[in-house]
């Protein structure tokens, strides 16, 4: 599933073909994915994208009439092509533009959606009750504490919970609690003030450089130009249960939390 810097690399990537581009044409050749495509959506033709934006893993498209909303879901992804291209299979909306150029979502599974809001898009339904950005500066280790404090689950479902902070997928909330020394399972209202500041830290630090590097290389994810990830390479515990681990040598473990894969060292977490 793309995670936050997939959806940022993507956002990178078909920002310059977007901005302050005439929308021509928007054509829905598949409306049923996770949610209908709304019919609204086609106000936006004949206007100008006047940003792209993110939003924890919506794409936002700015024009006069409102946003559309893009989400990739489980297997999503978007690419720049030329008008007249023909579309694949699974190719199932296009937004094309007066530049010559379309931004394509493909989406085999269908479980990502494109919605349309007039409303300001804060206030949409799916934006609403989101957590802050963890690169921004409202996430702060003092917020971080005081939303530990009132949590007893697993530290690493409490940091993968999109009203405390957005973002923090899978794969970098162990690639985070693994630099921090945390224990995945250990209660979020257990971990020390000082190990909260270091995950704060971690968690940024995780996700800055998955962005640097393109995003995680997964197979159903490529950036707008098609190119792979390449954070992959350096992950230090996610994917490699029964590998020594880099710091210690003792053997990477895995176990199950909230549904997903949890990999963890067993001597450097405590």
């Amino acid at each position: 599933m793309p995670e936050l810097p997939e959806v940022e690399t993507s956002r990178r990537g078909i920002e310059p073909y977007l901005q302050q581009q005439q929308i021509v044409e928007i054509v829905v050749r598949q409306p049923k994915l996770r949610w209908p495509v709304p019919e609204l959506i086609q106000s936006c033709v004949g206007l100008p994208v006047l940003s792209v934006s993110r939003r924890a893993k919506y794409l936002l498209l700015e024009t006069e009439a409102g946003h559309i909303i893009i989400h990739l879901g489980m297997s999503g992804s978007l690419r720049i092509v030329q008008q007249g291209e023909p579309a694949a299979k699974h190719d199932h909306v296009d937004i094309v533009l007066a530049n010559t150029k379309v931004l394509r979502l493909n989406d085999p599974r269908r479980f990502g959606c494109v919605l349309f809001s007039q409303l300001p898009v804060e206030q949409h339904p799916l934006l609403a009750s989101l957590g802050p950005e963890p690169l921004s500066e409202a996430f702060t280790s003092d917020y971080l504490l005081a939303q530990a404090a009132k949590r007893s689950i697993a530290v690493k479902q409490f940091i993968m919970d999109n009203k405390v902070v957005v973002g923090v997928g899978n794969i970098y909330a162990n690639e985070a609690l693994f630099r921090t020394g945390i224990h995945p399972k250990r209660a979020a209202n257990k971990v020390s003030k000082v190990r909260l500041v270091e995950l704060t830290a971690h968690i940024k630090q995780v996700l800055a450089e998955a962005i640097k590097q393109g995003g995680t290389s997964l197979k159903d994810f490529t950036n707008a130009e098609g190119k792979p990830g390449y954070f992959k390479q350096t992950l230090a515990v996610y994917g490699r249960e029964g590998e020594p681990c880099d710091n210690c040598g003792e053997l990477i473990k895995a176990l199950r939390i909230g549904q997903r894969n949890t990999f963890y060292c067993p001597h450097c977490q405590r």
